[in-house]
């Protein structure tokens, strides 16, 4: 058994980086696995580029990797209320290369932002979104405030916010195991 996770950001100072790697910390009955988008560069996406020159190598093995997890962990930075450009362009190269991508891999679907709302509009968009691409969400779990919420020794230091944190991982793990 294996949990993957990753974040939708290539900001290598990305807070939901910090929270996917906090997370796959806290899991110690079963193998986890940090995959950070940035390994696989890609280009924007196009039609025309799609045409001329087919699927990059990398969205093979972006998806080569996260298929082979039996769970996966994802957390979405929110920039404009929306996805950020590296997670939109991921998500449109993945689902041309193969529309239900996520292949009904449990997942615990993440978001935190320095604000009050903790990434909710992106987490609604992924909410509707996510299933389209074969994604089975077990959980959904917004962090607020990050900065007041969180450090990096400690983790979530909310203690509601962190019971309902490890409400979610035990979710995902319940549906693995």
């Amino acid at each position: 058994m294996k949990i993957i996770g990753f974040a939708g950001s290539n900001s290598s100072q990305s807070i939901n980086k910090q929270l996917v790697q906090f997370t796959l910390d806290q899991i110690e009955s079963i193998e986890t696995e940090w995959v950070d988008i940035t390994d696989y560069a890609l280009p924007v996406f196009g039609v025309d580029l799609e045409e001329e020159e087919g699927y990059p190598d990398n969205i093979k093995k972006f998806l080569d990797k996260i298929q082979s997890a039996d769970g996966l962990i994802v957390s979405l930075a929110e920039h404009n209320g929306s996805y950020t450009v590296a997670a939109k362009n991921l998500l449109d190269w993945c689902s041309r290369f193969q529309t239900k991508f996520f292949k009904n891999i449990p997942m615990l679907l993440m978001g935190t932002s320095p604000g009050g709302y903790g990434a909710k509009n992106v987490l609604g968009a992924a909410e509707q979104r996510f299933p389209k691409f074969g994604a089975n969400l077990i959980a959904i779990y917004s962090l607020p405030s990050f900065n007041d919420n969180f450090t990096p020794e400690t983790g979530i230091i909310d203690l509601e916010l962190k019971k309902e944190h490890e409400k979610c991982v035990e979710q995902l793990i319940n549906t693995i195991s």
